[in-house]
């Protein structure tokens, strides 16, 4: 095990007033895997993360949603556990025991009182490291898998989000469902798996994050005689990617559907997750459809009532972003919906936010940061993220004042920068036809 590379220690108060003292520390095993650890000795438990620095977008044609179906084969036993007695240890232990995968993540996880670390890192490694992927439970999982294809066709807000992402990042995996399509599921055999996990899995893409209450020399040697040893052979060494940036596109798409409300997203260039303005985006984000006070909620539904729901979100990945706005509205009204909305994203193009405005949009945008991070779920999570994206952790007082130091200006002028009319994307779901929104749009606000 290779001594300690980074150290940190954040005491006191203001941003970091929520822990009394938390110690965070980096550290390589002996094959190379980093582990990243935040001991914060005022809780009574700890969340530990397993994370693998592939995802969908590593996928190849014919692996569609193998990178997800790979998540779910590892709870279905092991050499030593059954699927049976992998849920019964994690519930004798009065945790939880999960994973998930991203266009460019999966990861194991798991949460429990911090006397339960030994029992915890033991259950995990066996999982990573010894999952049988029995040739029976694949079949039967593939079955749960359809199932979860098809709970997404049922609920159009998540048939929306994907029919968007495939159009706006079309031909590139990230425009694909984590999930897969139903042809490539049927297909999906014991040895696509196997040659999946050798080619992609491998310690340079691998990060162990834990925080929550633990003593760290104990819980190294743990982590270190558990997953320290592994060195697959045939995997890439160098965990770099080797696939270009998408470009994203835009244009009006409507798929035609028989239901109560019409569903839009509109989509605009976002950021990469660790571009330097980052947190003017984020900004803008919640300016503009990110809460209750957003300029689109008010808008549209409040003064409108246009819509029910409507909001935005950033889509951030390692090398490319997408900033999305999303609504619900009656099939007569998505138009009205689409033409405030560009209405808005012109306002901003104009005039930056007022003061007040500013002020409050930042305090809710670390309002809800802080709020995540308050356990130890939430400070896994952002162990991993900076140190998969970030190279580094992010402390907590630099997140905070880099988002104080956004300006108006800022704002206004990345608003121009990426909501740009004309590249933007459409996508609509519902009885409606593509003329409507073409109407709408031929003469920009």
């Amino acid at each position: 095990m290779e001594p300690l590379v980074l150290s940190g220690l954040c005491v006191g108060r203001s941003h970091s007033s929520i822990w009394s003292i938390t110690v965070m520390r980096k550290f390589f095993l002996d094959n190379g895997i980093r582990v990243v650890l935040e001991r914060m000795p005022a809780l009574k438990s700890v969340a530990i993360g397993v994370w693998e620095n592939v995802g969908t977008r590593d996928e190849g044609r014919h692996q569609k949603g193998l990178a997800h179906f790979l998540e779910h084969m590892m709870f279905k036993g092991t050499r030593c556990r059954s699927a049976t007695q992998i849920s019964q240890e994690i519930d004798s232990l009065g945790g939880e025991m999960n994973a998930f995968t991203t266009h460019e993540t999966t990861t194991l996880f798991v949460r429990v009182l911090d006397q339960q670390i030994r029992q915890a890192v033991g259950l995990l490694a066996d999982l990573f490291h010894h999952s049988r992927f029995d040739r029976k439970e694949i079949e039967r999982e593939k079955q749960v898998v359809l199932e979860e294809i098809r709970a997404i066709r049922d609920d159009p807000e998540d048939l929306v989000h994907e029919l968007h992402a495939k159009q706006v990042l079309r031909g590139h995996p990230l425009g694909r469902s984590i999930l897969g399509d139903q042809a490539t599921m049927k297909r999906i055999q014991r040895r696509d798996i196997l040659q999946y996990l050798d080619e992609q899995y491998s310690p340079a893409k691998t990060v162990i994050a834990v925080a929550g209450n633990f003593q760290m020399k104990e819980l190294m040697t743990r982590l270190n005689a558990a997953f320290g040893k592994w060195n697959p052979v045939g995997a890439e060494r160098n965990g770099v990617r080797r696939q270009k940036p998408p470009q994203v596109r835009g244009g009006i798409l409507v798929h035609q559907k028989q239901l109560e409300q019409t569903h839009v997203c509109l989509g605009f260039k976002g950021l990469p997750v660790a571009h330097s303005v980052r947190y003017v985006a984020h900004t803008l984000n919640a300016l503009l459809g990110g809460g209750v006070s957003s300029r689109l909620f008010q808008e549209v539904r409040e003064k409108r009532g246009l819509a029910y729901t409507i909001y935005s979100q950033l889509s951030s990945f390692s090398d490319v972003g997408l900033l999305t706005i999303y609504a619900a509205s009656g099939a007569k009204e998505s138009p009205s919906v689409v033409d405030v909305v560009c209405r808005e994203v012109k306002k901003l193009h104009n005039r930056g936010p007022a003061p007040k405005e500013l002020e409050r949009t930042k305090n809710q945008l670390k309002g809800t940061i802080m709020l995540e991070l308050e356990g130890a779920y939430g400070r896994m999570n952002k162990l991993a993220k900076d140190e998969l994206f970030q190279g580094r952790d992010v402390p907590l007082q630099e997140l905070a004042s880099e988002i104080d130091r956004v300006s108006a200006q800022d704002v206004q002028e990345l608003s121009r920068k990426l909501l740009a009319f004309d590249s933007m994307a459409v996508t609509a779901l519902g009885a409606v036809n593509q003329e409507a929104f073409q109407e709408r749009l031929v003469s920009k606000p």
